[in-house]
């Protein structure tokens, strides 16, 4: 697509969602919101918020879960791993000057293949400035946003509650950490777990 017309056709929504609002939340499509979460929007300003998710190291047995369980080898492998979020829910204060270093960032960070077959470093890098929003959503679809979002927020990053993002597979995993009468939105996304896609014979859909 040319710039001009590429241009044209993300304006709205770049005018939208950079401009026109202060703050959103970013829901993935597979949670289901339960009651309301208004008071998302009333968070001290100047941070990102995200539900903290886990970074588990198998190999030493540690996750940030239950770091009771096994404690961190910081002898062997230095200081534990900083909190991971789960980006499948975000509270951000958007601008255009945050969509630009996304970008800028982007263009200098090597690609993985976790970004599938369908990008390259060459597409990469053509995106212009006229593509912001089409790159955060492309960004966001892919699995390699977890790393990346990360890593450029690292410095804004607090943690919420599980309530706001609840992770089905916490139900087996950590049941220990589970409060269901207080949660307010699910996540849907461990395989078989999806409603919509019920058959009764796939995995976890017991």
């Amino acid at each position: 697509m040319a710039p001009e017309l590429a241009a044209a056709a993300v304006e709205p929504a770049t005018r939208a969602y950079f401009v026109e609002y202060e703050r959103i939340v970013y829901l993935d499509a597979d949670i289901q919101v339960f009651e309301n979460t208004d008071e998302l929007f009333e968070l001290e300003k100047g941070h990102l918020y995200a539900k903290w998710s886990h970074t588990p190291q198998y190999k030493a047995g540690y996750c940030q879960q239950r770091p009771d369980k096994v404690p961190w080898p910081t002898a062997e492998l230095g200081p534990p791993p900083s909190l991971y979020m789960n980006a499948g829910m975000f509270v951000h204060e958007t601008s255009m000057a945050t969509a630009k270093a996304l970008l800028d960032t982007l263009r200098v960070t090597p690609p993985t293949p976790f970004a599938g077959e369908g990008s390259s470093k060459q597409g990469a890098h053509r995106l212009s400035s006229a593509n912001y929003m089409r790159m955060l959503s492309a960004l966001w679809s892919l699995e390699i946003s977890k790393d990346f979002l990360n890593v450029f927020f690292r410095e804004q990053y607090k943690t919420i509650p599980n309530v706001y993002n609840f992770l089905v597979a916490m139900l087996w995993r950590h049941p220990e950490n589970v409060q269901l009468e207080k949660v307010k939105a699910v996540h849907y996304c461990a395989g078989g777990s999806k409603p919509w896609r019920y058959t009764g014979k796939g995995a976890n859909m017991d």
